[in-house]
Formats: structure tokens, sequence, C-alpha cells
């Protein structure tokens, strides 16, 4: 499943029902008309868990689930991410489980996700009346510390009873305080930070809190809260593409090619059993939208044209690349004003030198003395391309053909690159960026293992 679906991150505002209209009475018809409902997979009659058969179904159905959701998120907002999350991962969703024992007939697969995203949805607007349950002013904090008290110990036990503190539980309590502060103005980071050192390690999988417990963290979290809580860091905007580019030289690259076999890491030539690049293709992108998979297709295959010839990696070809993946009637032209991602939580700035850096970047890719290891400069120009983020549109995919085209130019490819494509990263986080390297090299070492 894509790490980046996961609705932890998501802030109050990303889900408020007041900000985000949702028609009950359409949604059926809405879901059938998305591109993955015309395409979702079938369940074998007779599978056997545990079997081949079991392992590549569950892929495809993992994949599938993942093209729904980015289809919801379009077609309905940011908010539709929750409609997977599960009670067995500690969410409040009941009508959709694990992929593998949800993905059925097409039909009833389609009926599961009407329920789910319903469910979730009624989840949303259920908080949000028991938020509103007393006015509150983070201002006049002192006179109604007890309201706040109140309202958290609610939904600490509306967590409880909807649960039964099931595995992970504990994890979509968090969820609900932090949005309970930010519906109130509470700052999105101080929230995050209220709510861990209110909790601490006091609630447990499987495991129903005492209600001396769920009073006492009640209490210290409304004996916590300030005025100052509601402001944000004062300061100008913080730029990620500089923040990458503070630390994209002292990444310790290395660390993520300890106890490696010397052949990856060398980046031996790599013939895989299967074309991994375009078995994603055609289960995430085609099932999302035909032209979308069609285009990123037709690009992939002029990716490899490319790195055979041993074209050199500049944004010239990565525009035309592009060109393919958007479908557009010219090459698209490097970005001109500051792009946004991660549902706008980072932000990439512009000069008159971006461009001029960003292909010196991407001339560090190929290979030569005092180069790095392979994986690592696949895994830094994915990165580059992320945080530079160059065009308006379809940069994770520029990213992800990046990253393809630096192995393949070495005779590299790999039978599967679900992860490495959707796998977020944040820009600055050195530890992020070593680990993103060593998952290259693990996809490397796996496509090497099942080649053999």
């Amino acid at each position: 499943m894509l790490t980046w679906l996961y609705t932890v991150p998501l802030v109050w505002d990303d889900v408020d029902p007041a900000r985000h209209p949702f028609d009950s009475g359409t949604a059926a018809s809405a879901i059938a008309g998305l591109g993955p409902a015309l395409r979702s997979p079938r369940r074998p009659d007779g599978l056997v868990s545990g079997s081949a058969e079991y392992h590549r179904f569950r892929e495809e159905a993992d994949l599938w689930t993942d093209a729904m959701t980015f289809a919801l998120v379009e077609r309905f907002g940011v908010w539709a991410l929750g409609w997977t999350h599960r009670e067995r991962d500690g969410g409040p969703v009941w009508s959709w489980c694990c992929t593998a024992d949800s993905v059925t007939t097409p039909e009833e697969t389609l009926e599961r996700v009407v329920a789910a995203v319903g469910e979730w949805r009624e989840w949303v607007e259920g908080l949000a009346w028991r938020f509103e349950a007393y006015p509150l002013d983070l201002a006049a904090i002192e006179e109604q510390r007890i309201l706040w008290e109140r309202t958290a110990r609610s939904l600490i036990l509306r967590v409880i009873d909807r649960t039964g503190c099931s595995g992970g539980w504990y994890g979509l309590c968090h969820q609900v305080l932090r949005w309970f502060l930010m519906r109130w103005g509470v700052s999105p980071a101080a929230a995050t930070v209220l709510v861990e050192d209110a909790v601490g390690p006091r609630f447990h999988s499987w495991v129903r809190p005492e209600p001396l417990v769920v009073d006492e963290i009640a209490e210290q979290l409304a004996g916590s809260l300030e005025p100052g809580h509601g402001a944000w860091p004062v300061g100008t905007a913080a730029d990620h593409l500089q923040r990458w580019l503070d630390v994209r030289e002292s990444v310790p690259w290395h660390e993520a090619m300890e106890n490696a076999d010397a052949a990856d890491v060398a980046g031996a030539p790599l013939v895989p059993a299967r074309d991994g690049a375009a078995a994603c293709v055609d289960a995430f992108d085609a099932v999302l939208d035909p032209d979308r998979g069609r285009g990123l297709l037709a690009a992939l295959e002029r990716v490899r044209a490319d790195a055979a010839r041993g074209a050199d990696l500049d944004f010239e070809l990565l525009r035309g690349w592009q060109q393919q993946v958007l479908g557009t009637p010219e090459p698209p032209e490097f970005r001109r004003y500051p792009a946004f991602a991660k549902h706008g939580r980072e932000r990439y700035g512009i000069g008159p030198d971006t461009r001029a850096r960003f292909d010196a970047c991407l001339a560090e890719s190929g290979s030569g003395p005092g180069a790095l290891p392979l994986a690592a400069r696949a895994a830094r120009t994915y990165l580059d391309v992320c945080f530079f983020h160059p065009f308006d549109d379809g940069n994770a995919r520029s990213a992800f053909l990046a990253l393809v085209f630096v192995l393949a130019r070495e005779e590299v490819a790999l039978d599967d690159v679900v992860l490495l494509r959707h796998l977020p990263v944040r820009a600055g986080e050195t530890d992020a960026a070593v680990g993103f390297a060593w998952l290259v090299l693990r996809a490397m070492a796996e496509t090497r293992r099942r080649a053999a």
C-alpha cells in the first residue's frame, strides 16, 4: 500500500466537513464512474493464502486499492484518504478490511468501497459535531480549561467504543485529539507535541485503559494548553528545496551500502525476471486512467532508449519524457513559481539560478571517478527531481523515470518498484535519504535473487 495514503499527517482543515461538502446520495454513482471502478480485479476461486497465486493477487489488489484512493481524493478531496483506515489497524472503518479479503468480485468490491467512504465520512462528521460541544476559545483557556478537558475525555471514550481498543487503536486516538486541538486554533505542530506528551506510553493495543488513566490524560492535555499554542513560528515560509540542498552533500550515503552484496554496490548489470516498472504502470496508472498509463509507458520506452545510447541526464531530457507523460503538444517548461507538495506541507522555492542548479545536480547522476555507488546515485537523482519539482504537474512520475534511467544506463532494471515509487521522503532529512538509498539497494538485491 502507498505510505503517503495514511491519514495520520492530515490536519483538521484537510478533513473538516464544513470545508469539504459531500453528497452521500450521489456518492455511489460518482464512485462507480471513477477509472478504477471500471477495472476492479477479481479474486480467483479457491485462492490459498500463502501461495504464489495469492501473492500475485494481493499485489494486484493492493495497487488497485491505491489507484482507487488516488481517484477518490481527486474526486472528493484529500479527506477521502481515510476510507481504508481500517478497524484492524486501529481505525474507525469496518466496511473495508485487508485488500485480499475485501477485493472479491467487481460488484462486491465496489459496494465495499462505497460503504467504506460513507463510513469514514460519517466518522469525520461525528467528530465535527463532538468538537462543537462547547464554543471554545484558546485565548480564554484559563476560564474554559474544564470544557477542554471534558471534550478531550469524551473523544477518548468515543475512540475506545468505536475501535474496541483493537491493534493500534491509540493511533486513531492521537489523531482525533490533535484534530480537536486544531479545530480550536492550536497549531498542528503544537497539537502533535501536546498530545504525545499527554498520552505518552499509556495506551496499548488490545488493552482498554482504566477510567482514571483517561481522566489523567484529558486533564493533562487541557492543563498544558496556553494561548501561545495557536501561533505558527514567525518568519518567512520555509523553502524545502533549500533544505534539501543544505543537506544533500552531507548525506552519509555509504551507510546504506553497509553489509550489502558487492555486485549490488558496484551496480553489476541486472536483468529482472519481469519488468517491474511497466508492471507498476499497468497495475496503478492504467487503472487510474488509461491515457495516463499509455503516456507513462511511452515515456518509459523513451527513457530506456535514451539510457541505451548513453545520454546525459539534464532538464532537456526530462522535459522530453514529460511531454509523453502529460500528453502535451510541446515539452513543458521549467516552472516559474514556487511549487508545493505533500498537501501543501512542503514548499519549493524558485530563483534565477534554480534550473542551472538542477542541471548541475542531475549531472552528478553518472558514473566516473569519485561517483557514489549506483543505488545512491539513483536515489539522490530521484530526490533531486522531487525537491526541485521542475514541472507544474507530474513531478512524481518524472522522478520515477529519472530513477529508472540512472539504473538503466548501467544496465540495471528492477522487478518491483512499487515501494520506491510511492514512498514519501521529507526534504532536509538525511536519515530518510539514506533510507531511500537503502531501499533502492534492497530492490536490486531482491531482483537479483529472484532472477537467479
